[in-house]
């Protein structure tokens, strides 16, 4: 798939809701991620990042870049692209926009905006190491395989949780990461790459 196919892909794709915690704080803070995609060795490949082993959230896990709204940001989108200069060094008027993904709440108290977009030309990372421990890509053909996108439930506070998880290469992307990924490949994937082993 080349950067034009995903563009009409997502342009054409139906947004299938991301599935939701059965239970989510009612008052939820505005965030937003960016699912940005860049050509690779490997073809088209999405960029992730993992956090600091130090942090007191969500220590070590792999994220998109992101975080909450912040009152310079007009909108998400800029929230969004703030947060990935800020935590990787790209540049904002590097990236074009395709548009995004339905809201997802976390139990954690967010609702994260998924953005999506295209890296269209090369940039120089600069890490911040406060907030990202490596910042790495992962194939877009290896995440359409209907055999690498998991699901399983799990108890929480007396509640049943549906819990999504990608392995990779010795990494395990999982919760909201993991969610969105799966959602942005139903939207391009169509019927064509659909998960077979939900439970």
């Amino acid at each position: 798939m080349d950067m034009t196919e995903l563009r009409w892909r997502f342009e054409l794709g139906v947004t299938a809701p991301l599935r939701q915690p059965p239970w989510v704080p009612q008052k939820l803070r505005p965030a937003a991620v960016l699912m940005a995609f860049q050509a690779g060795p490997r073809g088209l490949e999405v960029l992730l990042t993992q956090r600091p082993a130090h942090l007191k959230a969500h220590p070590g896990q792999v994220s998109f870049p992101g975080g909450k709204q912040e009152p310079q940001d007009d909108t998400l989108l800029d929230t969004a692209l703030r947060e990935a200069q800020e935590e990787i060094g790209l540049p904002p008027d590097h990236v074009q926009l395709l548009g995004t993904l339905p809201e997802h709440h976390t139990i954690t108290g967010f609702n994260i905006t998924p953005v999506v977009g295209i890296v269209q030309q090369p940039f120089r990372p600069c890490l911040n190491p406060g907030e990202v421990s490596e910042l790495f890509s992962l194939p877009l053909a290896f995440l359409l395989q209907p055999d690498c996108r998991h699901v399983i439930t799990l108890q929480r506070h007396q509640r049943r949780h549906p819990l999504t998880f990608i392995p990779y290469e010795g990494r395990l992307i999982w919760g909201a990461t993991a969610a969105i990924i799966d959602t942005f490949c139903d939207v391009i994937g169509a019927h064509d790459y659909r998960m077979t082993n939900r439970r």
